[in-house]
């Protein structure tokens, strides 16, 4: 048996080498290597923080569905704008993003609340929370509210038909100008001007019939309501029965003409919440929606006395200062459609614009809106001067386009 030259048996080596390694062989695997070690955390800030929400807290009401809603915090460490600082944002209704985000160079921290549609409405809270040497915590106080609906108009037409009807007639024309306002009209006939009605009265203001008829045929979508004196409930002036007799004999003398009542001067206080139960049951018992007037915020329960509630009468001064929060935060559990204000002595036509500016806004939650120039004494005996403006700007509100020019 010969044996392997030298030569032969490195040739030999080699070729198996080149084999094995063809074949991926060896007798051990590669393996990957190590993951570079994670960065340390930033050194947690030293000194005492302080937070604030710096967006305007007029601003607190947001609408079922919105998403695009700023919150801002102001972050101060040691008296100084504090910067890199991480804050973490929490809200009780709807979603934030980002949920952590760390101030800029201003100490300034931003986020975006959104609300789902099926939000519950009423109060919700939002919280900031920052670390240093100590904790620091700064809450806003927040509302949802629902979707509101177009502005609508709420006139007191307590101009007779008979001795006023230029009034009736302004009025018609000014509806036809803006078809699409929708308008709510509150009535009194002649023989009816106090608000009550005795079962002794057995004859209709047909003056009063034929303007109706007259806005009907201008808009048929105008909606009318009686006006019903009460007497803030309490029985010794008004009862409840005086109430229903008057209800009874407008729908007898005005049948298929009137789409609800207007209680005027209901009281705020619980108190007199049955003597109204009493008349709101009633009254939609007979297929009637209801128009409270308080004039005020009333008592929370109040809300579900009325259809609508009239939460301001007034002079224009101090519907500037109206204000739901907090007590009357039961407002954002309605729709805007479910309260109105009245306002007079409100002088010229952007003093009425701008009022109507304020009455859509979130915090108000108004949606039936009336403003005059008419003096207390009798604001309702006549149209505002600016009656077309009116009617122009609510459209325009509408819209989101410019109010016409006053």
């Amino acid at each position: 048996m010969k044996t392997m030259s030298t030569t032969h048996r490195l040739a030999y080596l080699l070729a198996m080498t080149a084999a094995l390694a063809g074949c991926g062989g060896g007798t051990e695997k590669s393996t990957p290597p190590p993951p570079a070690p994670a960065p340390a955390p930033a050194p947690a800030p030293t000194g005492i923080v302080s937070l604030s929400f710096i967006t305007d807290a007029q601003a607190n009401v947001f609408e079922r569905g919105s998403s695009n809603n700023a919150l801002n915090i102001q972050a101060i460490l040691d008296g100084s704008n504090a910067n890199g600082l991480a804050v973490m944002f929490s809200a009780s209704s709807g979603t934030l993003s980002p949920v952590q985000v760390n101030t800029n160079n201003s100490g300034l921290a931003a986020t975006v609340l959104s609300i789902p549609a099926a939000t519950p409405t009423g109060s919700a809270r939002i919280s900031a929370t920052a670390t240093a040497n100590n904790t620091a915590v700064s809450t806003f106080a927040a509302y949802v509210r629902p979707v509101p609906n177009k502005l609508e108009l709420l006139v007191p037409a307590y101009f007779s038909a008979s001795s006023n009807a230029a009034a009736w007639t302004a009025l018609t024309d000014g509806v036809t100008s803006y078809p699409g306002v929708a308008i709510n009209v509150i009535v009194k006939p002649d023989n009816a001007a106090s608000g009550t009605m005795t079962a002794a009265i057995t004859k209709a203001d047909d003056k009063l019939i034929a303007a109706i008829a007259a806005l009907k045929t201008a808009q048929p979508n105008a909606k009318l309501f009686a006006y019903v004196a009460t007497g803030g409930g309490a029985n010794a002036a008004i009862s409840s029965t005086d109430v229903t007799i008057t209800i009874d004999k407008y729908l007898e003398l005005y049948p298929k003409k009137l789409d609800g009542i207007f209680l005027d001067g209901m009281a705020t206080d619980d108190t007199r919440r049955a003597f109204f139960q009493t008349i709101y049951s009633y009254a939609n018992g007979k297929g009637l929606k209801v128009i409270g007037n308080p004039g005020a915020y009333p008592a929370p329960k109040f809300a579900d006395l009325a259809d609508v509630l009239v939460t301001y009468t007034g002079p224009a001064s101090s519907y500037r200062s109206a204000d739901p929060q907090p007590t009357n935060a039961w407002v954002y559990d309605k729709p805007n459609s479910a309260q109105g204000m009245l306002v007079h002595t409100a002088s010229t036509c952007s003093d009425m614009q701008n009022l109507v500016s304020l009455a859509n806004k979130p915090r108000l939650n108004t949606g039936l809106v009336y403003i005059t120039d008419q003096n207390i004494g009798s604001p309702w005996s006549a149209l505002p001067s600016y009656w077309k403006n009116l009617l122009g700007t609510v459209d325009a509100t509408n819209k989101g386009t410019t109010p016409p020019v006053c």
